[in-house]
């Protein structure tokens, strides 16, 4: 949940349920294989995150997963895409009562990625950032064999540090431009974004990843924001300094992550672009969701293979999608 701030700037609601499912239990929740269950929007970029790490370290046995449809009511996030509009694990029609078996009447944002616990059908977080840091960090004796590291121990200084640039600046910094309540704070918005993308951009110039060889956490944020910014940020947040296939170090980045299994295989364009352009009514009052742009060239050779780097570390790709967790034909590249 979000607002627009009297002089104009967005500004994010950060209000998270943030009990923490962790090997130890010491928050009531223990980490236990088909206990709970990951909701999630494909549309929903944080959500793309969980998704992303999820089939990246091989939880698919540990950890089921459900699919809210990409749009929603000022209510809640639903099930839509599902038989009845009922999720088939939980047996509820919308996100928001699981939030309420929890909360009685819960006030904030009902938001993805949630993670339920499926005895009891409560929620038990929405805290998006941790979530994937506990996937990396709390679930290791269920990760499959040859699961690559997203948050080592010794990089793990450098890796917040430059995901929380990217939060701020990238993945927040977009939506501060397209919610921008004035003509200073769009302006403001749109030099910070543009500023830190230049900072991404020269950083990545000369390695292939955002911190040391091989692809963490970091590289999970920044990816999903990218992968959004031509469909949706470039017109409809008016993020349109230049398009991602004008910013040649991003978009060779962002392409190299997008052939690697795990990372485009999640992305749903056709949803993506249904979210944004039909649920956001106050920027797109007619709800018409544009036909482009070619996304064709998201499969063209990038190069960046010449940098080096070992997309996985000593570690594998993880396997093809499972059956039911594919993106629909034609909705990818």
């Amino acid at each position: 949940m979000s607002y627009v701030a009297s002089q104009g700037e967005f500004t994010r609601d950060t209000n998270y349920i943030t009990t923490r499912i962790t090997a130890d239990g010491r928050d009531g929740y223990p980490v236990e294989p088909g206990r709970y269950r990951l909701i999630v929007a494909r549309a929903c970029p944080w959500a793309n995150r969980t998704i992303i790490v999820r089939r990246l370290l091989g939880l698919e046995d540990a950890l089921s997963i459900g699919f809210c449809g990409p749009t929603h009511d000022e209510r809640s996030w639903t099930f839509d895409l599902d038989p009845g509009g009922v999720d088939p694990v939980l047996k509820i029609p919308r996100l928001q009562d699981a939030y309420f078996k929890r909360v009685p009447g819960y006030e904030k944002g009902i938001t993805v990625p949630a993670i339920v616990d499926v005895p009891t059908g409560e929620v038990v977080t929405n805290d998006f950032a941790q979530i994937t840091l506990d996937f990396s960090t709390e679930w290791t004796k269920y990760h499959r064999d040859g699961a690559p590291q997203l948050y080592p121990k010794e990089l793990r200084d450098e890796i917040d540090e430059v995901a929380q640039r990217i939060y701020t600046e990238v993945n927040n910094g977009v939506y501060r431009c397209g919610f921008a309540g004035s003509q200073e704070a769009y302006d403001s918005a749109y030099d910070r974004l543009f500023t830190a993308l230049d900072w991404v951009s020269e950083r990545l110039s000369g390695q292939r990843y955002l911190v040391g060889d091989t692809i963490t956490e970091a590289d999970v944020r920044l990816f999903t924001t990218l992968a959004r910014f031509d469909p949706v940020y470039h017109g409809h947040f008016k993020c349109n300094r230049n398009k991602l296939a004008e910013m040649p170090v991003l978009w060779a980045y962002a392409r190299d992550l997008f052939q690697t299994p795990g990372f485009g295989d999640t992305i749903d364009f056709v949803q993506i672009k249904q979210h944004y352009y039909i649920v956001h009514k106050d920027i797109n009052p007619t709800q018409i969701v544009p036909k482009g742009p070619d996304l064709s060239n998201w499969l063209t050779p990038h190069g960046r293979e010449a940098l080096g780097g070992r997309p996985f570390g000593g570690g594998t790709p993880p396997g093809p999608p499972r059956e039911g967790e594919r993106v629909p034909q034609g909705h990818g590249a």
